[in-house]
């Protein structure tokens, strides 16, 4: 299949959207997620202030589970956008990434202006 530059162009804008939508997730879940759990667990994080030690982190986590979850999650969600991007830079698209924002390139111009996305890519 020969190399079309609008495709490309296309394929290389749909690419960067999903890029700021990760990181837009990435940020939502450090905003919404990280400042309650913080807070549930302020009293230890006072205490580690003062006397910091892994022990008192480990304790401190173990007796808040719900901030060690929501924590884990940010800090893991955060490393796994981090990683996929760093792929895609130092290696290029997979061939499967490829054809799956080809799909959806097709799927937008597909259903036309009713799409979120259609506004950045115009028919031409």
């Amino acid at each position: 299949m020969p190399d079309d530059p609008q495709l490309e162009a296309k394929l290389a804008r749909l690419h960067h959207l999903t890029v700021y939508g990760r990181w837009l997730a990435v940020g939502s879940a450090w905003l919404i997620l990280a400042p309650p759990a913080l807070w549930a667990m302020r009293e230890q994080i006072t205490l580690m202030r003062e006397y910091f030690t892994w022990a008192a982190l480990r304790y401190g986590l173990a007796f808040h589970p719900w901030s060690a979850i929501a924590l884990a999650f940010c800090i893991g969600f955060t490393a796994s956008v981090l990683v996929w991007q760093s792929r895609n830079i130092l290696f290029g698209l997979p061939e499967r990434e490829r054809q799956r924002l080809i799909h959806q390139l097709m799927a937008i111009e597909r259903q036309g202006p009713k799409h979120p996305l259609a506004r950045w890519f115009p028919p031409e």
